[in-house]
């Protein structure tokens, strides 16, 4: 693969991963470890797949403890879109820090710059019908409050989600996330939630086959709002990822997003779009339904809004369904003034650098190069993905499908050694979620697929998978 070199090498610690160790984790790294094990509540879950502890990163590039250098596609799970501790929006947070750091809600013009470009950077031609509110400082928060913003304004009460569909770990946003592991000992959240297929076109019933695989999930939803003896009383909002996070970086098959807002808006039920992972500039287009030209009544923001990690969490929605008076939902550390600031840097740093192209580019770049290890490796059942929102499946047999969850697995720790993180999801834990900072070069996307062709032939090497490794790799 030819590498690409461009202006934004010098917003990483390096380009290449550097392992110092004879294993990960290294010594200092496993004393810290354990005293989190010894301190720390059991709901930890990352350092037990990524065991390591960090010291500083920057751009796509962490480092840790003892010394060595990991790529990150992981992102802090889409969080640092425009990198770990990016400069320029760091400037913007240590001008803020000695001004303000707490406001509730009082208007500040920090504030109102960063709403403001929030609708800037909207579809021109609807830009006049959204405002936008802010709750706590998580996405699950931003869930909670669009699901009660919709049951307010339609005085209903049901929500629709969809398989696959990852929304957060509060009450609401844990009963419309479709992984029933998450609440198996919970015995109740909201209720009169339900769930209808999203169009996972890899596994279909439609055999890959585009248009009905979109229908197929549009007669459901038709069915469950349009037939009274479906069982469902009409509910207040349905909710869906523009790209399925968690379900395993899976895009929507083109045209259902458009339909499902027509069938939805037919039935007099509001649509809500998660952008929560999928939006700031994640796939390129500030909102991942841009790539579809269709707009929600209600979009959920979290993550990537803090530009390189401030927690934030915003609701954008139609000035029409403004239903809620003042403290109909609040949060003590709403909108904080240092995230707003973090913000309005990382929106002034994706117009100055042309972060959409640059994404789309690099996107395409990381998906080729994916797509010709595919080629050699036919365990790589599919990739897919938006922009740098990317999903590698990982199958026993490319006819069968079978999902390979161990291969994933084992593949992870072959490229933690090697100085290469990923985080895995998918409906069977068989999918590479590539989620890496919007800032990557070709450079380290070319070591990131060297690191994984190799740890993909060492460990296929050892067991001897019916599939034989072709000679010339």
């Amino acid at each position: 693969m030819k590498k690409t070199v461009n202006e934004f090498s010098k917003f990483h610690l390096s380009e290449s991963a550097k392992i110092v160790v004879e294993n990960v984790p290294g010594k200092r790294s496993k004393e810290l470890l354990e005293l989190q094990k010894e301190l720390e509540g059991a709901v930890v879950s990352y350092p037990r797949s990524m065991p390591f502890a960090i010291k500083k990163a920057k751009g796509a590039i962490i480092e840790d403890v003892d010394g060595n250098q990991f790529i990150d596609l992981f992102a802090g799970c889409g969080v640092v879109n425009v990198g770990h501790c990016n400069e320029e929006v760091l400037s913007y947070v240590k001008e803020q820090q000695d001004q303000l750091i707490h406001a509730l809600d009082f208007p500040t013009e920090n504030k109102l710059s960063a709403i403001q470009k929030i609708i800037k950077n909207l579809p021109s031609a609807v830009q006049n019908d959204y405002k936008v509110s802010f709750g706590g400082p998580t996405g699950s928060d931003a869930v909670e409050a669009a699901i009660k913003l919709a049951k307010i304004k339609t005085g209903r009460d049901g929500v629709i989600a969809f398989s696959g569909g990852y929304h957060g770990m509060t009450s609401a946003a844990l009963a419309v996330t479709a992984d029933t592991a998450f609440r198996k000992t919970l015995t109740s959240l909201i209720p009169n939630v339900h769930f209808t297929p999203f169009t996972y076109q890899y596994r279909c019933p439609s055999n890959d086959d585009e248009l009905a695989c979109k229908n197929y999930a549009i007669d459901r939803l038709k069915f469950l709002l349009e037939n009274k003896h479906s069982g469902i009383a009409k509910p207040a909002a349905i909710i869906v990822e523009s790209i399925q996070g968690e379900g395993g970086n899976v895009p929507p098959v083109a045209g259902f997003l458009n339909e499902l807002v027509e069938v939805a808006h037919r039935n007099d039920v509001l649509v809500i779009f998660d952008e929560i992972q999928s939006g700031f500039f994640r796939t390129g287009e500030f909102l991942a339904c841009m790539n579809y030209g269709v707009m929600p009544d209600i979009i959920t923001l979290s993550k990537g809004l803090g530009g390189v990690g401030f927690p934030i969490s915003a609701l954008v929605y139609k000035k029409e369904i403004e239903a809620w008076g003042p403290g109909a939902h609040i949060g003590t550390f709403r909108a904080n003034q240092v995230s707003l600031a973090a913000a309005n840097g990382a929106f002034d740093f994706v117009e100055k650098y042309n972060i959409k192209s640059h994404t789309k580019e690099m996107g395409n770049y990381f998906m080729n190069g994916l797509r010709e290890l595919a080629e050699v490796f036919p365990q790589i059942g599919d990739v897919r993905g938006k922009g740098l929102m990317i999903g590698v499946e990982l199958v026993k047999d490319p006819f069968t499908k079978d999902p390979y969850p161990e291969l994933v697995k084992e593949l992870r720790q072959k490229c933690l050694q090697r100085g290469l993180l990923f985080e895995v999801g998918g409906h069977y834990n068989n999918v590479m979620r590539i989620v890496p900072p919007l800032t990557i070069t070709g450079t380290i996307i070319d070591n990131a697929l060297e690191i994984l062709k190799t740890s993909l032939i060492e460990i296929l090497t050892k067991e001897k998978e019916q599939h034989s490794i072709p000679e010339t790799i």
